[in-house]
């Protein structure tokens, strides 16, 4: 009777094992694919890059234009934004080294560092805190694109102003009207709604996916 009821856990533990590694490796496959896509497309903008920019260099007017983006169209603030956090020097030029950079970290890399980017695009002066006018400039211009491309949003209840305020209060914990780079990432992290918006809402990696779909050039 022991032997049987040994037995008996050991069947019991095996089939719990088969199925945790049948969904490990159901997981697993499944991010596997999702890097196999994000790859070929970096790949791909890579080569772009390089026959499209001949000079190593790409100007705002360039990275709108290999990106799709109107000048005058809803995504035009936004594709400013994008560029200012791709110009890692601030030289108002992204080179290829930049742009490889910032196309891994916006596909590949983890949350702290993809919020770490994120409050480079809202602090738009760069001098290490995001202000009330910062933070409704960017989400103005997230705004701009979700209606531009008709996105659905469970956000589209709240004004700028109302999002503004709701974020200002989740985030700012020293009310001293402004935000650091440890209140930005311990905020959205604290805050799943704070969280999709200060990681830019709408996805940078989709953005620049379907920019670059939309795109002549692709």
């Amino acid at each position: 009777m022991p032997t049987c009821s040994r037995d008996a856990r050991e069947w019991r533990s095996s089939q719990r094992h088969k199925r945790t590694k049948t969904q490990t490796m159901g997981q697993t496959q499944q991010t596997e694919n999702t890097e196999e896509i994000d790859v070929k497309a970096l790949q791909d903008m890579y080569k772009k890059f390089v026959t499209e920019c001949p000079s190593g260099l790409l100007f705002l007017h360039e990275f709108k234009r290999f990106f799709g983006v109107d000048p005058t169209g809803e995504a035009s603030d936004y594709a400013e934004n994008m560029f200012r956090a791709f110009d890692t020097n601030g030289d108002n030029t992204i080179d290829f080294l930049e742009f490889v950079a910032a196309l891994n970290l916006v596909f590949r890399g983890d949350m702290e560092h993809k919020l770490r980017w994120s409050f480079k695009v809202y602090d738009k002066d760069n001098n290490g805190f995001v202000d009330k006018e910062e933070l409704r400039s960017i989400i103005h211009s997230i705004y701009r694109v979700k209606k531009g491309t008709k996105a659905d949003t469970n956000e589209c209840h709240f004004t700028v102003d109302d999002a503004v305020d709701r974020i200002l209060q989740a985030v700012d914990s020293d009310g001293d009207g402004r935000i650091t780079m440890e209140e930005f990432i311990r905020g959205a992290q604290q805050d799943p709604w704070v969280l999709n918006m200060l990681k830019l809402d709408i996805n940078p990696a989709l953005w620049v996916l379907e920019q670059r779909r939309k795109s002549a050039h692709f």
